[in-house]
């Protein structure tokens, strides 16, 4: 395989309601079938009326940009000082969900398109429908990466070519069937593509030559596929926002429910965990001996049938209000902990004859 990377010259202001197709083809006559058409999304934006007006400086600026930038933003990902990141409608997660300030007015603000694949088919269509080139489109736009430095054009929209390319299943030269490989081509190229456009040169689109012996038949089901469902996001909140997240869920921690045996290690680990934040003279027990746990269950008001393991909880003695209250929060830090290793109880009633013990049901 040979691929060229080829500049497009010439394209020039673009404003809302501007011809993209024939802009293109008037500077790059010489496409061909089998090219891959990599344009950035501001035109796109552009010639799609995807501007808003703004102040052109001072504090109004800031806030008209902030209500423009709540308005693009489905989630809050992460916020640091004045850096937001956020999931956009689309679903893209990146900064500032997109909107960009740089080449074009001072007044004006770009948004990202409202379809970006519904823009790489148009402008396919158009080039094959008017001109009589059949390339594939990708619509491209900056983005920021988890734990790395710098920028790379990415794809938000394309048509004519798939998105992904799957190796699952394939055996590799040593005999290793592949299980986990989907590479997203059309970042590749994107970012090949950016080698050649740069920032600051005016250079809106660039063509991949030789990727492609022919485009798809059908535009294809777009770039919508790079975007990883919410259930399978390891990494869908910052740290700090994922900390807060995780407070908020201790503090309304519901009980329950039991059953299942849980590993007397991450038990151990969850009572280690909260050594150093209860009160002095605290003492949770992980009760191991199968006879005291069942006898103890057996005189445990409302003990759950269904609850395998018990932890006794006693604070220091001579024990006061305060020292109850603070008891009680230990408990509830205990709790937390056991929730962290995926570990549910349940709050009992103390033993008969027993006095400031807490017992807790897994």
């Amino acid at each position: 395989m040979r691929l060229e990377i080829l500049p497009v010259p010439g394209i020039g202001h673009v404003s809302e309601g501007d011809d993209l197709a024939a802009m293109i083809a008037g500077a790059a006559p010489w496409l061909r079938d089998g090219d891959v058409l990599v344009v950035t999304s501001k035109i796109v934006s552009k010639a799609e009326g995807r501007l808003v007006d703004v102040p052109a400086d001072g504090p109004e600026r800031l806030t008209a940009r902030d209500e423009v930038l709540a308005a693009e933003t489905a989630r809050v990902v992460a916020t640091r000082g004045a850096t937001r990141i956020v999931q956009t409608r689309h679903g893209f997660v990146m900064a500032s969900a997109g909107i960009d300030a740089s080449n074009v007015d001072k007044t004006r603000l770009v948004l990202l398109p409202e379809d970006p694949d519904a823009s790489a088919r148009a402008l396919r269509g158009a080039l094959r429908e008017r001109f009589g080139v059949d390339v594939a489109v990708i619509v491209t736009d900056t983005m920021g990466r988890p734990w790395r430095n710098g920028l790379t054009d990415v794809a938000l929209g394309v048509a004519g070519m798939d998105a992904i390319r799957d190796h699952r299943g394939e055996v590799d030269p040593y005999g290793n069937e592949l299980q986990l490989t989907q590479m997203a081509v059309v970042d590749e190229l994107a970012g090949a593509g950016e080698l050649i456009k740069g920032k600051c040169d005016q250079m809106p689109v660039a063509v991949v030559r030789g990727y492609l012996r022919t485009p798809g038949p059908e535009d294809g089901p777009g770039a919508r596929v790079l975007i990883r469902d919410a259930e399978l996001d390891l990494f869908s909140l910052g740290t700090a926002e994922a900390r807060a997240a995780g407070l908020t869920a201790a503090a309304i921690l519901p009980e329950g429910p039991v059953g299942t045996r849980p590993d007397r290690e991450a038990v151990g680990r969850a009572i280690l965990a909260v050594r150093p934040a209860v009160a002095p003279g605290t003492v949770f027990t992980l009760v191991t001996d199968e006879g005291v746990r069942a006898a103890l269950a057996a005189t445990v008001p409302g003990w759950p049938a269904e609850a395998t393991t018990l932890v006794l909880g006693s604070p220091a003695t001579p024990v006061e209000t305060f020292d109850l209250v603070r008891f009680g929060a230990d408990v509830h830090r205990l709790r937390t902990a056991l929730s962290a290793e995926g570990i549910p109880s349940v709050l009992l009633r103390p033993p008969p004859g027993t006095t400031a013990v807490a017992a807790l049901a897994l």
